[in-house]
């Protein structure tokens, strides 16, 4: 809870400037005293700042969390290393707003963070332009099937049933009065079924969609997703997971057209689900009809290096049908905690990070194996996640090994009724080696 500075004098001078006596008078009329509720609305009695300390702190420590638990929780959530110097810039007051300026350039300072931003998304991803982040990763893909069918000219787009079940909702959700068909590509044995994406694509497919590591963590066959999409005069889209990008090939080197992805898991907590980072990258060639906006960096009348907003293609600000997207924000505070902390671990940090991730992950997956009544479901080649089949339920070994404050994965039942004893396990770089042992050790304890 922060000090609030504002003194009696203060609200008097502000009443003054209003025209009004008291703060009542103001409300009497902005609202009329007949459509006012005069009753009482159950509200406690007010509280004293110590009490209110007291309230707070009662409800934050009935909250599970991360400091406090072993987190296995993946998902499109993860428990990464966050760098203490991300808080300590971005509380500055300079950056504490998470949204983009309107009089965006007398926001110098902002602009050069979204444009470094942009910068080291394209470097990341190996891609040639990047936007100034979205709301999240589905809102981005669902931009992304959008903008395939823009440049094409096609109205359907193949979606693998390995891309995370949330971001296909937000894709159908966001696409559903545009006319565009949205078509399943199914999989097998954990990875898209190539045989099935030859029979579903055709001169009417404007792009492929699919997600690598998939959901399921599995590293599917991009070099030949890409041949097959391009043969077919499609675009590739490719949702990655950025932090695996240190050790498998970045999108731009399979030929992507268009990448995308969720950013929380460089720098951003947690929390309870958000606030998340949608990463948007393409090739130049299709700069005009990509969603949101692009800051650039060029010179003023002097010859001093400067930024500006280049390029937006929302209705707002173009021809409304010149317009790609209506979408406009950015997530200006999360792309800025992704970009401290792409510049604090460094290239050598963020290959660290994945083959730290690469390392436990199957350091766990080996140890699992060797307990009798868990297999895991899919033999494909993972980065940091992989599914398991239990003996039990496995919302049920998750409620018992919350007992021991361990975070054991996520049921796949939340996602698919069908897979009740199916448990989606991520391993961070964060997982030491006594926290996984600790966690075979009550696994083990408990079937």
């Amino acid at each position: 809870m922060h000090y609030l500075p504002l003194t009696p004098q203060d609200e008097e001078k502000i009443l003054h400037r209003l025209g009004v006596g008291s703060f009542n008078e103001l409300v009497d009329k902005i609202i009329p005293p007949e459509l006012q509720f005069q009753g009482q609305i159950g509200l406690p009695p007010a509280a004293s700042e110590i009490e209110t300390r007291k309230i707070l702190h009662k409800l934050a420590i009935a909250n599970c969390n991360t400091n406090d638990y072993i987190s296995f929780l993946g998902a499109g959530v993860y428990d990464h290393y966050i760098p203490a110097i991300i808080d300590s810039i971005i509380s500055r007051s300079e950056f504490y707003t998470a949204y983009t300026p309107y009089q965006a350039e007398v926001s110098q300072g902002t602009l050069q963070t979204i444009f470094e931003y942009q910068s080291a998304i394209c470097e990341l991803t190996g891609m040639e332009v990047a936007n100034a982040s979205m709301y999240d990763g589905g809102s981005a893909l669902a931009e992304a099937c959008h903008m395939a069918c823009a440049i094409k000219e096609r109205k359907n787009v193949l979606l693998s049933e390995l891309i995370h079940p949330f971001y296909q909702k937000v894709v159908r959700t966001y696409l559903k009065e545009c006319g565009i068909e949205i078509v399943p590509i199914p999989h097998k044995d954990g990875l898209t079924d190539l045989e099935r994406l030859e029979d579903l694509i055709d001169d009417h497919t404007a792009g492929v969609a699919i997600q690598h590591p998939n959901f399921y963590g599995h590293l599917e066959s991009v070099k030949e997703i890409s041949e097959i999409t391009h043969k077919n005069g499609a675009l590739l889209i490719s949702v990655v997971d950025p932090l695996s990008l240190g050790i498998i090939a970045p999108p731009g080197e399979y030929d992507a057209d268009i990448a995308v992805g969720e950013g929380q898991g460089m720098g951003i907590a947690q929390g309870f689900g958000g606030p998340l980072l949608g990463i948007f990258a393409t090739k130049m060639e299709f700069v005009k009809f990509m969603p949101g906006r692009i800051v650039g960096e060029t010179i003023d009348a002097e010859g001093k290096r400067g930024f500006v907003l280049t390029l937006q293609t929302r209705e707002q600000h173009i021809r409304r049908e010149k317009a790609t997207s209506n979408i406009c924000t950015n997530e200006a505070l999360c792309a800025l905690s992704s970009l401290i902390y792409l510049c604090a671990m460094g290239k050598m940090g963020i290959i660290e990070v994945g083959n730290q991730c690469y390392a436990k992950s199957h350091y766990l997956y080996n140890l699992l194996k060797e307990i009798k009544w868990i297999r895991p479901v899919y033999s494909a080649e993972f980065f940091k996640e992989f599914v398991i089949e239990t003996e039990k339920p496995a919302h049920e070994l998750v409620n018992r090994l919350l007992e021991y404050k361990i975070f054991a994965g996520v049921p796949l039942s939340i996602f698919d009724r069908n897979n009740q004893n199916h448990l989606l396990i991520a391993v961070t770089e964060k997982r030491t080696k006594e926290e996984i042992e600790q966690f075979i050790e009550l696994l083990s304890k408990i079937l």
